[in-house]
C-alpha cells in the first residue's frame, strides 16, 4: 500500500502566506522524479504553524495536483484527539489515500491513552492510519505491544518510526508480521531500515533529491547483488545530504537547499529561523558533493 520514497512535503511561503506557486511545482516536480508517495502538512511541512484553513489547503492542493498519481499520506495528528479526528475526516473527504497520526505530544499520555487516541481516531474514519512514533519531538515512545493491539483495529496500517533504534524493527516484525507496514523517519538509517525489514521512508531529503531517493529505495529492496551495491552506492552519495539538512532544526535546513535548487524560498515561520551562514555553507557543499549544485 504505502512503500519506497515517501516524501514530507515542506510547504512553501512568501510573506508569511502559502506560496501555492511555489508548491505546485514542488509536487510536481516529485512526480517527474519518481517520488513513490506524497506526505503534506507533517512536521517538515510546519503543521504546527499552519492555521486550520491553512493545513485543509495543504492537503487539498496536494490531491488535487497529484490526481492520483502516486498515495498521498496526509498529515491530520494532533495533541487534541477531537483535533485529530477532524483533520483526518477532512483528509477523508478530500480523497487523501491515507493518514499520517503523530503520537499526541506535550500532554504525555500513558500506553492506554495512545491506544484510546488512535481508537478513537480510527473509529471515525475509513482511511489507513500510519502511526507517526517519534520519540525525540513528542517525549513519549510508542510500545510494540500497544501497536499490536491498535493492529488489531480496522484501519490501523502501520509505523513511520523515527526511534532510530534498528531492534525495534525487529521487534515490530516478530510481534505484528510483515502486513504492518514499517517506514523510517530517520533518512540516514533508510539502507539497514530496509534491509532488516522495512519497506520504505518518509523523506525529508527527498524533498531536493526525488530521483536519488526513489532509486535508492527501488534498489535497496531487490533480490539482485548488483542491485543491492546500486542501493549501497546512492546511499553513499545521500549521507552528507542527510546530515547537513539537520544540523539545525528541520525544515530549516531543507527549505534553503531547496532555495538552492529554485523551487521555493526559504522562508520559515517562527519560532524556526533560517540556518546560519556556515551551516549554509554545509548544505551546499552536500548538494554539491551530490551533483545536484554546480
Amino acid at each position: 500500500m504505502f512503500k519506497g520514497s515517501n516524501v514530507a512535503l515542506i510547504t512553501p511561503f512568501k510573506d508569511n502566506k502559502l506560496d501555492k506557486e511555489a508548491y505546485v511545482k514542488l509536487i510536481h516536480f516529485h512526480l517527474e522524479n519518481g517520488t513513490h508517495g506524497l506526505v503534506p502538512a507533517g512536521t517538515t511541512g510546519e503543521s504546527p504553524t499552519l492555521n486550520h484553513e491553512e493545513h485543509e489547503q495543504v492537503i487539498e492542493i496536494c490531491i488535487k495536483e497529484s490526481n492520483g498519481k502516486i498515495p498521498v499520506i496526509a498529515g491530520t495528528g494532533s495533541n487534541s484527539t477531537e483535533e485529530a479526528i477532524s483533520l483526518t475526516k477532512h483528509a477523508e473527504k478530500v480523497g487523501a489515500d491515507g493518514a499520517l497520526i503523530v503520537t499526541p505530544y506535550y500532554n504525555k499520555p500513558t500506553q492506554e491513552g495512545l491506544y484510546q487516541h488512535y481508537k478513537a481516531i480510527n473509529d471515525n474514519t475509513n482511511l489507513p492510519i500510519i502511526i507517526y512514533n517519534i520519540p525525540s519531538r513528542c517525549v513519549i515512545d510508542m510500545s510494540v505491544d500497544t501497536m499490536a493491539r491498535l493492529f488489531e483495529l480496522k484501519n490501523i496500517a502501520g509505523v513511520k518510526d523515527a526511534t532510530g533504534d534498528p531492534n525495534r524493527i525487529d521487534a515490530t516484525l516478530k510481534k505484528l508480521g510483515p502486513d504492518f507496514i514499517q517506514l523510517t523517519g530517520e533518512d540516514g538509517f533508510a539502507l539497514e531500515f530496509n534491509r532488516r525489514g522495512g519497506v520504505g521512508i518518509i523523506s525529508v531529503t527527498a524533498n531536493i533529491a526525488p530521483k536519488l531517493c526513489s532509486d535508492f529505495q527501488n534498489y535497496s529492496k531487490s533480490k539482485t547483488d548488483n542491485e543491492i551495491k546500486e542501493a549501497e552506492r546512492i546511499d553513499q552519495i545521500l549521507q552528507p545530504i542527510h546530515k547537513s539538512l539537520f544540523i539545525e532544526s528541520n525544515p530549516a535546513p531543507v527549505k534553503y537547499a531547496a532555495k538552492l535548487l529554485g523551487l521555493c524560498d526559504d522562508e520559515i515561520r517562527l519560532p524556526l529561523v533560517k540556518i546560519k551562514q556556515e551551516t549554509q555553507e554545509e548544505v551546499k557543499k552536500a548538494l554539491s558533493s551530490a551533483k545536484l549544485i554546480s
